[in-house]
């Protein structure tokens, strides 16, 4: 009996590890289209900014960012001008990020399932 619980257990341990693997390489694929996406969509005046898209790796998570991030609340979500007026929003990031809401748990589910 003790052998049968230690051989399910080893057996479940091999499968977290399994799904944890996956876990981390969906959390990768998505992030890497959501840096090509961002990098595809961003405005563009010297190119530096939509360059400037990274994916970082930190503990079991994977942060997207911008080199250039002191700009990315003001292009997503406009700002005024020093001589008066606003320049408009340009919305990149909010689809991305609805993107990866919507696209990590449907590809986690799918690698658990596997």
């Amino acid at each position: 009996m003790n052998d049968f619980a230690s051989e399910i257990a080893r057996e479940l341990q091999r499968y977290a590890n399994v799904v944890e693997e996956e876990l981390l390489t969906v959390q990768e694929e998505v992030a890497d289209v959501a840096v090509e996406k961002l990098k595809q969509d961003s405005p563009k005046k010297t190119g530096a900014y939509r360059k400037g898209w990274r994916k970082k790796k930190e503990g079991n998570s994977v942060v997207v960012h911008n080199t250039k991030g002191q700009l990315t609340h003001l292009l997503e979500n406009g700002h005024a001008k020093a001589g008066g007026g606003r320049v408009p929003a340009q919305v990149h990031i909010r689809p991305v990020e609805e993107y990866v809401i919507d696209e990590l748990p449907r590809r986690i589910e799918r690698a658990v399932q596997q």
